[in-house]
């Protein structure tokens, strides 16, 4: 007796071979393949002008309404994040990317080797900056049925070092950007005694591994209480830098841009544009989704931007300035916007 099956119309239906196998999977990966949006003459003539220290590149990667201006469809933010950041690397302005999701949990060495291996497929010389988990920078922590307890791990160097800093060094080696400590808002214990605060982030920041340039350690906070002379010391003494972080709890860059200012000459700049001025986070979300235009422009925070780039590169620092959605509503395009006003900056020194 024939052990062939048949279809609704009587014909016989082929075995499932290994190679059948093999052939449907290859063309369901095909079909799966994330690919780059076309990229228009004067976003290549922006791209050709940009520094070879400048770093731009966006707050994460995998969102589905950045088609046409990073993707060339929409796809799904599953597949996008697991898949899309060669594309996203193939974009001439996008030569970084901010990993957040490390700070709510660490990754494997695993993980960021494989995330080094797919920008570097697009680009060879594409940074990262990496978000330290706030495991080691929140001093509390809520379990599970809402109770705080004090947190043991809280600038535990050591901790930071086998959990955070090997892991992401050894796994993008040389495609390791900054490593970014950001702290939360620590609350009166904390900002009432602003150098106590210095004297132990100095302490963990010294018993943290030493990194090669551009790698570095920068520290973000967002209680302003905290930017004091003890503060700044305390990176400088660590061989660390000031992240100027754009956000409504903070003062504006130009103003936070002493602390990098007054740090080594050689460490570079960072800038994490996070937040339109005057938005809580989740009311900047609903407004700009699905992310694919400005919808609120900050010209005040571009201008400050591109300055404190075109002084750092004067000055032969690198600089790393990464945008999130929520601070115009596209980040891509804020990107856009900050290369073309560099662009136009380099083209106005060389006519003067």
């Amino acid at each position: 007796m024939s052990n062939d099956q048949f279809d609704l119309f009587g014909d016989p239906i082929p075995a499932v071979t290994p190679e059948l196998r093999t052939s449907a999977a290859a063309r369901v990966s095909k079909q799966r393949e994330v690919g780059p949006a076309a990229i228009d003459a004067p976003l290549q003539d922006v791209a050709a002008r940009l520094p070879d220290d400048v770093f731009l590149g966006t707050s994460s990667w995998s969102f589905s309404g950045w088609r046409g201006l990073v993707f060339d469809s929409s796809y799904p933010e599953t597949l996008l994040s697991r898949q899309g950041l060669s594309a996203y690397a193939a974009h001439p302005l996008l030569r970084s990317v901010g990993i957040d999701r490390t700070f709510y949990a660490p990754i494997g060495e695993d993980e960021f080797r494989r995330y080094a291996k797919q920008a570097a497929a697009s680009n060879p010389a594409f940074r990262f900056l990496v978000k330290a988990p706030m495991l080691f920078t929140g001093p509390r922590l809520r379990s599970d049925d809402g109770v705080w307890s004090d947190n043991d791990a809280f600038l535990n160097a050591s901790l930071a070092t086998s959990q955070f800093v090997l892991p992401a060094t050894r796994g993008l080696g040389e495609h390791c950007g900054p490593l970014v400590f950001q702290f939360p808002p620590l609350g009166p214990r904390f900002t009432r005694a602003p150098a106590r605060f210095a004297d132990r982030l100095a302490e963990f920041l010294l018993a943290l591994p030493k990194l090669p340039l551009p790698a570095c350690y920068a520290v973000e906070v967002r209680d302003p209480e905290l930017l004091c002379e003890e503060y700044t010391a305390a990176l400088n003494a660590a061989n660390a830098t000031h992240c100027i972080a754009i956000h409504a709890r903070m003062p504006e860059a130009r103003e936070q841009a002493r602390h990098w200012r007054e740090s080594s000459p050689i460490l570079p700049l960072v800038i994490r544009w996070s937040l339109h001025s005057g938005f809580k986070y989740e009311e900047a979300k609903e407004r700009y989704a699905p992310f694919d235009a400005i919808v609120d422009q900050d010209d005040a925070g571009l201008a400050q931007v591109s300055a404190l780039i075109e002084e750092a590169h004067a000055t032969a620092r690198a600089s790393f300035a990464i945008v999130n959605n929520k601070a115009e509503g596209s980040a891509p395009l804020t990107v856009r916007r900050i290369a073309t006003l560099l662009a136009q900056a380099g083209t106005d020194a060389v006519d003067g």
